[in-house]
């Protein structure tokens, strides 16, 4: 998102007014760029003709005009000039964006997009291929699609009409896809260079732009749901990602196709159901006829592709995070970058240091020339001389690895925009000026807006600009005041850089994610130390893995310890309960947190003067990030004291807590989101967890789990024994293995207890899940109490003795029938959690010796989201003071469904919901005559 410009740089030997004469014409190209992109033909001629004569007219009255000698008329000839210059730029602007603009819009593609057209296309590719992101409907999550950018070059209808044209469009290929075959012909390569792994994660975006793509298995075959946003987030690569997820065996060959491989495909093109982005159409992929290599790809994307494969190869053998970070660090490859960690680095606003940026250039070009202000002298530093590189050879040498740069990191435009900043950083190092840098900005602005009109609605390229701009103009003078009140040089300057950027661009950040850090300065301030050796250690581990394998893992190692205190500053920043506030992600949001920081900013310049008054904003800030449970609860109201269990706003989905002591409890069901979950419990104060129970794999009830093991102890967890829809369970044990977390089956008649509370296990049966030789396994590690052969842990119990001989697996229709349903007493309430059971299990609990236990209890959690689908008898049985359902607003299932709404009620239960009611939390002495009190979580 930045330029970082290297410590050391004193102040400007040449103070003096900034420059700013080229700001005006490049403001004026950038605006016209993304006002006339989608504008119609006509319009954009008159900009371009009125313009263009107008700037003509003004430039020839400023040079036939004689040199008056007076200030006034230098002044109006400056403005002539200056007006003239505007002019010209924006019919520039105007010519190219209508263009470029042009290419999305004419041709037969967008219209045999529009009649969702059958068609043969030859395409491009102008990207990597990514994973979309799996998203969560319903039950069940959709599958992961590739994605692909790339332009159409020809393109054969149904009846064999051909047409030449160059329309970009968006590639979706789904998992039952076989990857493309290679084609032996003139000119034809064979394949592609194989990949040493395929990504077990690949994120969504391209260039400045994101991409997800929804209709995966199971979508409708006439058409496609897709969205391209033409903005990027701060850090590009991470824009549609979430959940970790591998690619399928048929998507394993699409994975490998590098930029420039020429295709033939034949597919189902349908409209982008975004407009403003530089996508004419979606082109899902169709099974038949196979898709083959055309041409594979060009000499430099062949040579970039195995240099990024050999770093990946390096640094397979480093921990996790280093692992993951390190290529994203020096190549912005962020595949293997969990939920987990992305979502840390969002959260401390490091997302930057993941994509590609003008930083990553200017710590190469900084070793190569030394510190600032001595490139051009003779007592220059760095590498260069002690090669002996006169300064034209160096120059030309900083220059050729700034074009390897951009190759490696492939040609897109977040990575020129990224090579653009990293020389202007260059010219700082070589002339210690910072003067020139404003006109510097301004002309890579409008040489890049010329180039590549996309860029002028790319959020990405206004952060960088915004940063870059914070860097050159604000950043000097903080830097400089730090410098007069006692503050050592170096913190001065990094503190004045990070305070600078993060001042500018949290406006725009908070419209991408209605979200402000408040620890972003230091969290950024901490890792800045560390990004120059992994970078320039992860960048000679990049060159030498082609030729030596051994020296580049030994490179990685040692560049693997920065990066993991990278990672370290943004998981503890993160795991703050204050990390962040929620703001309107709206512009006159941003205008309001610009009017707040400029507020902040003067009201600083004075608090600076006394520093009692310092040290108690201080204090109040640490108050505000640590927020201690206590305090917290007195300012908030949530979570209510004495609270005994709490129902989680997941939206469509179920997570409840059940309160275990101090800072403890039983999560039950973890839903669809982790950041909901994770922001839930975070809220209720648990950091312990000694029991996560799922009662069943639907994915609106485990896809959250990354979100409850998200900083917190879990001690086990607890699963029903159908395994059913198999990717989720594949998901939850992956992830318990991952965090060395023992994964234990309920059965019926187990019974637990964990400080003040205890429960019983009603349901599945014991013969639940597949057939085994000697029943269900037993409950062991932590679960293990009498009669079990592991030691007792913190929950202790008798567990039910397995069957004897064979069993086998009951006749579920499905895996709600197996939902693990509890019977639970939490101090004096006795709670009834059904999980998402259907009537005949509910009918077939009221057959079983359980069912006296479950008369008249105090509250109920209703089944499967209040759905219609309810055993009237069981809710006669049970009788509940209050009913709670979780249910997502506008959920498109009906749920709750009005007739249970009203069962419930004319039993005499208070109904509440998360949808209307949002979170939850029970408390009170519950039985006969005790009270039972709910409290709605009522905060923004």
């Amino acid at each position: 998102m930045s330029t970082t410009l290297p410590h050391g740089t004193g102040p400007d030997p040449e103070p003096g007014p900034l420059d700013l004469r080229l700001v005006p014409p490049a403001l004026a190209a950038w605006a016209t760029a993304a006002l006339t992109l989608d504008a119609p033909t006509d319009r954009t001629v008159w900009i371009v003709a009125v313009s263009l004569l107008g700037g003509i007219v003004l430039l020839g009255k400023s040079r036939r005009g004689p040199e008056p000698p007076a200030p006034p008329g230098r002044r109006s000839a400056w403005a002539r000039a200056s007006l003239a210059a505007v002019l010209l730029c924006v019919a520039a602007s105007a010519t190219s964006a209508g263009l470029q603009g042009a290419d999305v819009r004419r041709g037969p593609v967008p219209d045999l997009a529009r009649r969702s057209a059958i068609v043969t296309a030859d395409i491009e590719l102008t990207g990597d291929p990514w994973l979309s992101t799996p998203r969560v409907r319903g039950d069940h999550t959709a599958p992961a699609a590739v994605l692909i950018r790339a332009k159409v070059r020809r393109v054969e209808e149904s009846d064999g009409r051909s047409t030449r044209t160059r329309a970009p469009v968006l590639v979706v290929v789904d998992g039952g896809v076989a990857g493309p075959e290679s084609s032996s012909g003139p000119g034809a390569e064979q394949g592609t260079p194989e990949i040493p792994e395929v990504p077990d994660r690949v994120r969504g975006a391209a260039g400045d732009g994101s991409a997800s793509a929804a209709g995966g298995a199971g979508a409708p075959s006439d058409g496609v749901a897709a969205s391209v946003e033409g903005s990027g987030a701060p850090s590009e690569k991470a824009a549609a990602s979430a959940g970790g997820f591998r690619a399928r065996a048929g998507q394993a060959g699409w994975m490998k196709l590098l930029p420039s491989t020429r295709l033939r495909v034949g597919g189902r093109l349908a409209p982008a159901l975004a407009g403003g982005d530089r996508t004419a159409a979606v082109l899902r992929v169709r099974g038949s006829p196979g898709a083959r290599v055309l041409a594979g790809p060009s000499g430099p994307q062949r040579w970039a592709g195995r240099l990024r494969d050999g770093l990946r190869a390096a640094t397979d053998g480093l921990p996790g995070d280093a692992r993951a970070l390190l290529p994203g660090l020096v190549v912005g490859d962020t595949a293997r970058i969990t939920p987990e960690l992305d979502d840390a680095f969002k959260a401390t606003d490091l997302t930057h240091t993941l994509a590609v940026s003008g930083s990553n250039l200017t710590v190469l070009l900084a070793l190569l020339t030394g510190p600032p202000g001595l490139a051009r002298l003779t007592e220059r530093r760095g590498l260069a001389p002690r090669l002996g590189l006169s300064l034209r050879a160096t120059a030309l040498f900083a220059g050729a690895l700034t074009l390897g740069f951009v190759l490696v990191c492939r040609p897109d435009p977040s990575v020129l925009r990224a090579a653009v900043c990293g020389a202007i950083a260059l010219l700082a190092l070589a002339t210690g000026r910072r003067r020139s840098l404003v006109p510097a900005l301004a002309t890579a602005v409008l040489l890049l807006v010329l180039y590549d009109p996309w860029l002028a609605r790319g959020y990405g390229f206004l952060l960088s600009v915004l940063a870059t701009g914070a860097l050159l103009v604000l950043a000097p003078g903080w830097s400089e005041g730090l410098r007069r009140r006692g503050v050592p040089p170096r913190l001065a300057e990094a503190l004045g850089a990070a305070a600078a950027a993060q001042a500018v661009c949290a406006p725009v950040v908070a419209v991408l994610s209605a979200r402000v850090s408040l620890v972003a300065v230091p969290c950024n301030l901490l890792a800045e130390a560390a990004v120059a050796p992994a970078t320039v250690l992860g960048f000679a581990a990049l060159a030498t893995a082609p030729v030596a394998m051994p020296l580049a893992k030994l490179l990685a190692w040692g560049a693997s310890w920065p990066t993991r205190w990278i990672a370290g500053v943004a998981r503890a920043g993160a795991a703050l309960p204050g990390a962040g506030v929620d703001w309107p992600g709206t512009w006159p949001g941003a205008l309001l947190l610009a009017a707040v920081t400029v507020a902040v900013v003067l009201a600083g310049r004075r608090l600076v003067r006394h520093p009692w008054w310092c040290g108690l904003f201080g204090v109040l800030l640490l108050l505000a990030l640590v927020r201690p449970a206590p305090l917290t609860r007195v300012v908030t109201g949530w979570p209510p004291p004495g609270w005994r269990y709490a129902m989680c706003d997941v939206g469509q989905g179920d997570a409840t807590v059940l309160a275990a002591g101090a800072g403890a409890g039983v999560v039950v069901d973890a839903g669809p989101d982790p950041a909901a979950v994770d922001r839930c419990l975070r809220q209720l104060g648990i950091t312990r967890v000694p029991l996560l129970v799922l009662t069943h794999f639907h994915a609106d009830h485990v896809a959250g789990l990354p979100g409850v093991l998200r900083g917190r102890e879990v001690a086990a967890i607890e699963t029903t024994g159908f395994e059913e829809p198999g990717q989720e369970a594949e998901f939850v044990r992956r992830e318990a293995a991952g965090r060395h977390i023992p994964v234990t089956r309920a059965v019926a008649g187990e019974e637990r207890r964990t400080g003040p509370l205890s429960w019983r296990v009603l349901w599945p049966p014991a013969d639940t899940g597949r057939p085994t030789a000697a029943g269900p396994p037993p409950v062991t590690g932590p679960l293990a109490g009498p009669g079990v052969p592991a030691g007792p842990g913190p929950l202790a119990g008798p567990a039910p003795p397995p069957p004897d001989g064979p069993v086998a697996a009951p006749e579920f229709d499905g895996p709600n029938d197996a939902s693990v349903a509890l019977l639970v007493r939490a101090g004096g309430l006795r709670l009834l959690l059904l999980g998402d059971l259907e009537p005949p299990d509910q009918q077939a609990l009221l057959r079983s010796p359980e069912a006296a236990g479950m008369a008249g209890v105090d509250v109920l959690k209703v089944a499967h989201h209040g759905s219609a689908y309810q055993d009237p008898e069981l809710i006669r049985l049970v009788a509940p003071r209050v009913a709670l359902i979780s249910c997502g607003t506008g959920n498109p299932y009906g749920h709750p469904a009005p007739s249970t709404v009203a069962a419930l009620r004319a039993g005499g239960a208070l109904v509440l919901r998360t949808d209307r009611d949002g979170a939850l939390a029970v408390g009170g002495a519950g039985g006969a005559d005790g009270e039972v009190r709910v409290t709605r979580d009522e905060r923004p």
